[in-house]
């Protein structure tokens, strides 16, 4: 957790949230916390629900059932001009006929702010999202990354409890996004304002954010911190879903104090856990920089694998390997260190390295015989 962060103080509680239309739900159960001064980001692929969850939070939508709460006070009764809570959309949703200055100070205006406050805001506002000079400008005159700027400062003018961000960035081209999202981490230091992001971008998320948390299909499946997300992940989704890893499927054969032993398709295998049992089936997530290999049988594993390339991706080397049921592995590394490009390997990896995952159901998928390569 960043510094700033306050754990204690809860400024959004989301309590047995659930959204449907029709007969199709959307949101299931949900139940977060976003503390003050936090930088939490809703992650996960397109239906999930992520943006739902914002929308019913800005009051948008309308939650079929549960309660939300900002700063302790449940606000469904509340339109969403009278939340303490501001919005930011991919789409900017400028003024076009109002110029910068006008755009940002609009809401100032509408709450008949003096015109020497609002004045003095409007301008350390865009001194501060570094668009001084630029209030005479429409925005037919300005780039996405300076309309961006715009719509921040015309969201954080209000001071609001909460931003809510949808997909931002997503308009910008890639070198410009980067750049935003090191402007968007700064101003919310600075600010310490809570900014609630939506995004489907992994990378954005793990960068930018306090807490990350990742739905799938209207579920929560994991709210953590980027390195416990990527390192640690609870389910086989979360594995999966961020970066890229090598997913095993197989059943627990022992159990030695924290080590278990796995059979898997291709052999047996090894990691740490200790709330497993005898013959449960699980999977097992090494990811491909922690994935290592030997020319010879390494003890305590028996998968055999026969390279099939090597690719070149810049700053990385990757091999892919054929298991004998023919699913693929990844292994990584940086370019510079070796891999193998051709000829059979095996396969193994630290204890530690394998991440022991639950299975929601109890289905043995690809299984095969072990047989030797050819």
């Amino acid at each position: 957790m960043q510094i700033g962060v306050n754990m204690k103080n809860a400024v959004v509680e989301i309590k047995d949230v659930n959204k449907s239309y029709g007969n199709n739900h959307i949101v299931k159960d949900l139940n977060l916390t976003v503390y003050e001064g936090e930088f939490l980001t809703l992650l996960g692929s397109s239906g999930c629900g992520k943006t739902t969850t914002l929308r019913m939070i800005a009051g948008f939508e309308e939650q079929t059932s549960g309660s939300i709460l900002v700063q302790g006070e449940d606000i469904a009764s509340k339109a969403p001009f009278e939340r303490d809570v501001n919005t930011v959309f991919q789409s900017y949703a400028l003024f076009p006929h109002m110029n910068v200055y006008d755009n940002v100070a609009y809401g100032l205006k509408i709450k008949k702010i003096k015109k020497s406050e609002i004045k003095k805001r409007v301008m350390d506002m865009l001194d501060l999202v570094q668009l001084g000079g630029f209030e005479k400008r429409f925005p037919s005159n300005l780039s996405g990354g300076q309309k961006q700027r715009v719509a921040i400062a015309r969201a954080l003018i209000n001071k609001p409890k909460v931003l809510l961000l949808d997909e931002p960035l997503g308009a910008l081209d890639l070198k410009l996004r980067k750049q935003m999202q090191l402007e968007l981490k700064r101003l919310q230091k600075k600010l310490n304002i809570t900014f609630i992001y939506v995004t489907h971008d992994q990378e954005e998320a793990l960068s930018m954010s306090d807490r990350v948390a990742i739905m799938h299909q209207g579920v929560l499946e994991q709210v953590d911190i980027p390195y416990n997300i990527y390192e640690n992940p609870k389910t086989k989704f979360v594995a999966t879903f961020i970066g890229e890893t090598n997913l095993f499927e197989g059943y627990v054969k022992e159990i030695n104090k924290d080590e278990v032993s796995v059979v898997i398709e291709s052999g047996i295998i090894k990691g740490k856990g200790s709330d497993f049992s005898l013959n449960e089936i699980i999977a097992v997530s090494v990811r491909p920089e922690r994935m290592k290999y030997s020319l010879e049988p390494v003890e305590g594993f028996t998968i055999e694998a026969k390279v099939k390339e090597q690719v070149y991706v810049g700053a990385t080397l990757k091999t892919i390997a054929v298991l004998p049921n023919g699913s693929e592995v990844k292994l990584e590394r940086l370019a510079g260190q070796a891999l193998p490009s051709e000829g059979t390997v095996f396969l193994y990896w630290e204890n530690e390295d394998a991440k022991l995952l639950h299975s929601p159901d109890q289905t043995f998928y690809n299984a095969v015989e072990n047989i030797k390569l050819a």
